[in-house]
């Protein structure tokens, strides 16, 4: 843990849950950065480190405009470094016997080729939680391919049941394997640092985006092998659970209902002034209504094709029916749930003054995270890093500046 005392021209701290811990982050684009956002945006301490002149790639995503940096690199202190170098390369070893976390998405084997694998790094700090994140893991045939996360969404499962089922697979419009395989990253780093609360050592974390996709596919690998079933794709419904869909009112908007429950079903024939729905044969149960889904929901749409988006929404509210608009950015930020509970939060940006970005998730009670300041510039806090955490001169730093290393 971290025990160095804080200088006065550090960022300022906070009072996340995480606030002890320090983390390297060696990563790039999103499957390492944003398992580091989740971490520094709990509070640690997370130290990007980026290559000297060009920094991460991600500096220049975005749609429009590059302000997705400013997301996945709030609450991270920017230092350049050429691990490449055999210099570099010891200075990462200093700071690595100074941290509790490494996070690193370079393809299998990168790491080892510089000296920096976890034999070397562990050894140095045995309490180092090593954190990697690749397309198939690090081990297994495809371990060396270079694995990008829509790769791991098709081979983990989740491409083949994306779309409409007349048409090729899709995608959704985000970098859902990455992300995911980020996440469980990050759920592993804490449960690895939970272990080394007792046993005082680290270990290694091997996330793989297509294990991570794997994961969230539910019940498709038995329903294979038990019956026989492959999941197909379905478009906006899941087969034989209704209702469970997209859903016309009178104007152009479309909402998003579910009711599948067998109570919730009752209330929804209720608030349709159709009460003998629920007890109709074809729709008593979870198992007959999935048998005839189709039937139900053209009943349910001609119902709710007679209502404006807004009246039917509370009518479905008003008898406990989930039901719900379909978002985009500038709905998030008029909606009052999203206003009371501050889901979007401004965050002062040097160059777009309060930069709209999502909050802090989840909520804890005692010790919630903050975003503390957008993604930094390049190299923002080398000179308090390097001199300050590392001791290096001003004269040692300059030399290594005047030959690229940092």
């Amino acid at each position: 843990m971290r025990n160095d005392s804080p200088q006065e021209n550090s960022p300022p701290e906070n009072e996340g849950p995480l606030k002890d811990l320090r983390v390297l982050e060696l990563g790039q684009l999103i499957a390492g950065p944003f398992c580091g956002q989740l971490l520094g945006d709990m509070g640690a301490e997370v130290i990007k480190i980026e290559p000297p002149g060009v920094g991460d790639a991600m500096r220049e995503w975005g749609r429009g405009i590059a302000v997705w940096w400013s997301v996945i690199a709030r609450n991270k202190k920017s230092v350049t470094l050429n691990l490449r170098d055999a210099r570099g390369q010891e200075l990462l070893k200093k700071l690595v016997e100074r941290a509790d976390v490494l996070i690193e998405n370079f393809r299998p084997g990168t790491m080892e080729k510089w000296g920096l694998g976890p034999d070397e790094l562990l050894a140095l700090n045995p309490g180092l939680v090593y954190v990697r994140v690749s397309g198939f893991g690090q081990t297994g045939p495809y371990a060396q391919r270079a694995g990008y996360g829509s790769v791991g969404e098709a081979m983990g499962g989740l491409r083949y049941l994306a779309g409409d089922p007349d048409r090729p697979p899709t995608r959704a419009g985000l970098s859902i394997g990455d992300s995911l395989a980020a996440t469980f990253a990050c759920v592993g780093a804490l449960a690895a640092l939970h272990e080394r609360s007792t046993s005082g050592l680290g270990q290694v974390v091997d996330s793989a985006i297509y294990e991570a996709v794997l994961a969230m596919m539910e019940s498709t690998i038995p329903e294979y092998t038990e019956a026989g079933l492959i999941r197909e794709r379905s478009g906006a419904i899941l087969p034989k659970t209704a209702p469970s869909n997209v859903y016309p009112t009178r104007g152009s908007e479309m909402i998003v209902m579910g009711a599948n429950q067998d109570s919730v079903f009752r209330r929804l024939a209720q608030a349709m002034e159709q009460p003998e729905l629920a007890d109709d044969e074809r729709f008593k149960d979870h198992v007959a209504r999935g048998e005839h889904q189709q039937e139900l929901d053209d009943l349910i749409g001609a119902w709710s094709r007679t209502l404006e988006a807004d009246d039917l929404l509370a009518v479905l509210a008003r008898e406990g029916v989930p039901a719900g608009r379909i978002f985009r950015a500038p709905d998030m930020l008029e909606d009052p749930q999203y206003q009371a509970r501050n889901s979007v939060i401004d965050v002062e940006h040097p160059e777009f003054q309060n930069l709209k970005m999502q909050n802090v998730f989840p909520r804890l009670s005692r010790t919630q995270g903050t975003v503390r300041w957008p993604g930094p510039a390049l190299g923002a806090h080398s000179e308090e890093v390097y001199r300050e955490l590392l001791g290096l001169t001003a004269e040692e730093l300059a030399d290594l500046r005047d030959d690229s290393v940092v």
